[in-house]
């Protein structure tokens, strides 16, 4: 019984360890990308400008704001991915909008960047398309419009 238990106790230690490996992202060249961090960021054709977004090292993302930019819907954190295109960054983020009086779904926003680090901080542009509860597009990309922002650093 004694035997049992250690080899469960090797199989499950190996399984981990295995697991553990799969869950990481290869850089082969071991540097972080510029944008990786979380950023103060001003998006002045936004209902509310002021945002926060967190660039993750494996290509995905995070947005939020406070949600008083619009009194008619509630839109969600945005969540999304991006990649490097030479000395630049693109990506999308998703928000999920539901109606502050129903508190029902209304549809999406798809929002698009396109910005280029420096040191600590980054500027671009941005455009947005809105989607209705069953997927149509009810608003084309908006014209582009600027993005900047500030990594949050410690003192």
């Amino acid at each position: 019984m004694k035997k049992s238990g250690e080899t469960f106790a090797l199989i499950l230690s190996a399984v981990s360890t295995l697991g553990l490996l799969g869950c990481t992202h290869d850089n082969t060249d071991r540097k972080t990308n510029p944008i990786v961090g979380a950023w103060f960021v001003k998006d002045p054709g936004a209902p509310f400008p002021y945002h926060m977004y967190v660039f993750n090292a494996d290509g995905t993302m995070q947005q939020a704001n406070p949600d008083a930019g619009d009194p008619h819907s509630s839109d969600s954190d945005g969540k999304g991915v991006w990649v490097t295109d030479g000395d630049r960054i693109k990506g999308k983020w998703v928000e999920v909008i539901a109606d502050r009086a129903s508190h029902k779904f209304t549809g999406r926003a798809e929002i698009s960047y396109d910005v280029k680090v420096n040191a600590d901080t980054f500027a671009g542009t941005i455009t947005a398309s809105s989607y209705d509860a069953a997927g149509t597009l009810t608003e084309s990309p908006t014209s582009p419009t600027p993005l900047e922002g500030k990594r949050v650093t410690l003192p």
